[in-house]
């Protein structure tokens, strides 16, 4: 029993002492943030309770927040509950900032802006930064699962950006409801119910504590957790006989015995706290009016009394939430109704809620409520906040009357948790609609946005069978339509790799007639088969997109829409023109980091990363996966929750990180059915045999890279188009560990099926080198000049470098050293640059049996870039682009003392000491 001011709490000692520590950290300047979660009544309030007590003694500033159940629906009403006593301070901001900040509180100055939740949240992290100029903050807030979507997205946001600022977040919420946007961004502290002993300490403490039979049913009954134990003791007390009722289910108990009290209230504390419990606001004034002169202020006396609210200045609050529902409930329906009917009447100037109260009050269906809620959507939309948009939309369909108009409102709806990037959400709502209608052109935009939703998460025979069907049905009467939906069935096709799924979007490509726009035909051409297409899609790529670079630093690709844009940079990657494929999609992260699609932001930084990683440009690389992952796990995108950190283990293992790497591809797959996604399956088996060579495991190497291969008597690819850039690994393993024949027979077999098509200049020397490792002696040596023939193959550094590392050592074994000797420089001037230490010392070793002793590598070059998280890279080009802290906190939505923060931990790691020195110390990017 932990003693805090005149409180105690009971048998918390461990979680005391966690949140101790952060506070203790708080007032050293450094961050933190944790999330406590566990069921109702866990005590996490009274330990929310505690840490703010312990931070104000420490002279520590606290804000709080608390969600609440009814203004879940609108957008950032939890951001304006935490921000509300600063926001004079907005005037500070940065304008694009204060505008997107007071913007989403309908606080400007009324000049139309396009909603921007980024700048929205930079804004919210820089008021928080700028106040803690002035002593640290702690930001405390209860009942995180009921907080709007707009204020859990900025919660996200500043927790992922804390480092640095003075800056502490304390979060709690229920277990089985952990908003997805915190889920894996905080640290979590599991509230368990107390053990028997502390259980019996807080009986004990109690006014009248129960005994005999009676305390042990009230132990039984409550099963530790608190709140239970304080109100099943004030039950028994109140009735002894309750202690010999049967058992009830925990929370049904819990809200039973806060309604008992209810009885015994005068009528006008009832409809009081019925108003409160209806309203979910804890404005007084609003309250009060709403029931007019059946009470008074003074009506609210029994209820405090009774410990059921608290009630301070215009501001009353329910003790404990559950207080709430069983209030709420314990309401008759017609009772409910006129509450809801009185506070819409008085809220006529917050056209929101009071759209929210008529549709409460609705017996029915009701075409003018639902119409109401509609144009509380289109406010919302307007400000940013689609997801409250999308809730708006979803309740004003189910008050629609006529089937069609529910069905369109479910379909917006779908769009707008779409472009929130909720995609089981988008499934939800797009599955009511064939429910409620037949109209074509709704069911087939139903079917998009399901198939949509199933495409981002790992169930691409669920998308595929929403999106097929539309593209077939559409051929003739809609073949834009058709390319639509194509284009959207193409990338789950991909990632499943099945077969038939290709083929069949391939057969239906073919029936839809020349359109004005052949974006959709280009991708499901290149995406399905970029072997056979190949030439056909450079064909259709180059009138897409042509690189006029006659002028130096032309930016074509800016001018380019949005979606064609992604489109063509992924179609650059899968054709394996990567430069064109980073400039594409890099372009689109900087459009898209401006607007709230995240599910787009997910993929496509995904698919950068991919071809980052591929150009030799692995830092680069781990920062677009960084910033991959967070986006996807906000929004649920399970197939970037997968594949990010599979290509980040990849890295760690082309580094030399073995354990870490097997660690997170572990982590990463979990549970995931990797069959049915041969393209995660293919790079897991590369992230893992990568990991054994790089430990000179060569056996279990080759059992990795031959598994991206089937065992028929003619191996045919796990994945169309990944396989075969892993057939080379493949080789080499097998040559050092006696398994040239079978290896043999999956280069062959590839050899066949590759010359069906037109390869790339990559795969080309992929196929060389393979060759090479497998050809007798007379023979070997022309297919490793081959390899190494065409200039492109630069393009794609480190495959490059191994190349002549295994020319090198097989000139060296036939005695030319001197031929050697400049491939292996070459290799490791590579190898150096990316960090890869395993093939670093493979190629040392390879030169000192050369007769050469390898110089020591540049100080302060690979080895300090390798120390520098990817954040910290790239502060630290902006700042040597001549960039202020500020404006680089705009670029990539960090505060400007975060930014300082950063540079204050780069210089040493550079081994520089001042700004002027970043140009000189950082190399161009790519080199």
């Amino acid at each position: 029993m932990t003693p805090l001011g005149d409180e105690w709490v009971v048998g918390r000692d461990h979680e005391l002492a966690l949140l101790s520590r952060l506070v203790d950290a708080l007032t050293t300047g450094r961050s933190g943030a944790l999330l406590m979660t566990g069921g109702p009544g866990a005590g996490k309030s009274a330990l929310l309770e505690a840490a703010a007590r312990m931070a104000r003694r420490s002279g520590v500033r606290v804000l709080r927040c608390r969600g609440s159940e009814g203004e879940s629906g609108l957008p950032f009403a939890g951001l304006h509950q935490l921000l509300r006593p600063f926001l004079d301070l907005a005037e500070g901001l940065p304008g694009r900032q204060r505008a997107a900040l007071l913007g989403v509180f309908g606080l400007d100055d009324g000049t139309p802006t396009v909603s921007d939740p980024l700048l929205t949240s930079l804004g919210a992290l820089t008021l928080l930064s700028d106040v803690a100029e002035h002593g640290p903050l702690l930001l405390v807030i209860d009942d995180t699962h009921w907080l709007d979507l707009g204020t859990l997205d900025v919660l996200a946001f500043m927790a992922r950006r804390l480092e640095g600022e003075p800056v502490a977040l304390l979060l709690a919420a229920r277990d089985t409801a952990v908003p997805a946007q915190l889920d894996r961004q905080v640290d979590r502290l599991t509230i368990e119910p107390l053990d028997p002993a502390a259980a019996g300490r807080l009986l004990d403490h109690q006014p009248r504590p129960p005994a005999g039979r009676a305390r042990s049913r009230v132990l039984e009954q409550a099963a530790g957790v608190p709140l239970a134990l304080v109100e099943l003791a004030r039950a028994v007390a109140r009735d002894p006989a309750a202690a010999h009722e049967d058992a009830l289910p925990l929370t049904d108990r819990l809200e039973a015995i806060f309604a008992a009290d209810l009885p015994e209230l005068p009528s006008a504390t009832r409809e009081l706290l019925l108003f409160a419990a209806a309203a979910e606001s804890a404005e007084l004034p609003v309250i009060l009016s709403a029931v007019g002169d059946r009470a008074t202020p003074d009506d609210w006396l029994p209820a405090e009394r009774a410990g059921l609210v608290r009630v301070d200045a215009d501001r009353v609050r329910f003790r404990h939430p559950l207080i709430r529902s069983a209030v709420y409930r314990a309401a008759t329906y017609t009772e409910r109704h006129t509450a809801h009917r009185a506070l819409a009447d008085v809220l006529v100037g917050d056209p929101d809620r009071r759209a929210w109260h008529h549709a409460a009050a609705a017996s029915g269906v009701d075409e003018e409520a639902a119409r109401e809620l509609d144009d509380s959507a289109a406010r919302a939309q307007r400000r940013g906040g689609y997801a409250a948009a999308a809730t708006a939309l979803e309740r004003a369909a189910r008050l629609s009357p006529d089937p069609t108009v529910r069905a369109g409102r479910l379909v917006r709806a779908a769009t707008m948790a779409m472009y929130a990037g909720h995609p089981r959400w988008v499934g939800e709502l797009s599955a009511q609609v064939a429910t409620l209608t037949d109209e074509p052109a709704l069911l087939a935009e139903a079917s998009l946005r399901a198939g949509w939703a199933l495409a981002v998460t790992t169930r691409f025979a669920g998308s595929l069978g929403f999106l097929l069907p539309v593209a077939e049905a559409a051929v003739d009467e809609d073949p834009v339509l058709t390319l639509d939906a194509l284009a959207t069935a193409t990338t789950p096709a991909y990632n499943s790799g099945a077969p038939e799924h290709r083929e069949k979007i391939l057969r239906i490509t073919e029936r839809v007639p020349p359109q004005e726009d052949e974006i959709g035909r280009l991708w499901a051409l290149a995406g399905c088969d970029p072997v056979r297409n190949r030439a056909r899609a450079l064909a259709m790529f180059a009138r897409a997109w042509t690189d006029p670079l006659a002028e130096p630093g032309a930016r074509p690709e800016l001018d380019l829409p949005l979606a064609r844009m992604v489109v063509l940079g992924g179609t650059a990657w899968v054709l394996d023109e990567t430069a064109e494929a980073i400039r594409l999609l890099g372009a689109a992260m900087d459009h898209l980091r401006r607007s709230p699609t995240s599910g787009a932001n997910a993929t496509v930084a995904q698919a950068l990363a991919l071809a980052l990683y591929e150009s030799g440009s692995w830092t680069e690389a781990r920062a677009a996966l960084d910033e991959a992952y967070g986006l996807a796990a906000e929004g649920g995108l399970e197939n970037v929750v997968v594949g990010a950190p599979v290509l980040r283990a990849t890295l760690l293992a082309l580094r030399g990180d073995t354990e870490e790497a097997r660690a997170a591809v572990q982590r990463a797959v979990h549970g995931i059915d990797l069959p049915n996604c041969r393209s995660l399956q293919v790079r897991t088996h590369y992230a893992l045999g990568a990991a054994a060579l790089a430990e000179g495991d060569h056996a279990a190497a080759y059992d990795r890279f031959r598994a991206v291969y089937t065992r028929q008597p003619e191996p045919e690819p796990l994945h169309f188009h990944a396989s075969d850039y892993y057939l080379a690994d493949l080789v080499a393993a097998a040559v050092r560990t006696g398994r040239a024949e079978d290896a043999r027979l999956v280069l062959d077999t590839t050899r066949r099926r590759l010359a069906e098509g037109e390869t790339s200049a990559r795969l080309t020397a992929i196929v060389h080198r393979a060759d090479a490792l497998l050809a007798e002696p007379d023979d070997a040596e022309r297919h490793f000049t081959a390899a190494l023939a065409d200039p492109a193959g630069d393009r794609w550094p480190f495959e490059r470098a191994q190349v002549r590392l295994d020319y090198a050592e097989w000139l060296r074994r036939r005695r030319r050293a001197v031929e050697a000797r400049p491939l292996l420089a070459a290799a490791l001037e590579v190898f150096e640059r990316l960090g890869a230490r395993p093939w670093t010392d493979r190629t040392r070793a390879e030169l000192r049996a050369a007769g050469v002793t390898p110089a020591s590598p540049p100080a302060g070059s690979a080895d300090s870039l390798a120390e520098l998280t990817p954040q910290q890279l790239q502060i630290a080009r902006l700042a040597a682009a001549g960039l202020t802290n500020r404006e680089i906190g705009e670029r990539i939505f960090l505060s400007p003392r975060t930014v300082g923060f950063h540079l204050y931990r780069i210089f040493p790691k550079l081994g520089i000491t001042s700004r002027a020195q970043l140009r000189d110390a950082l190399p161009e990017p790519g080199e």
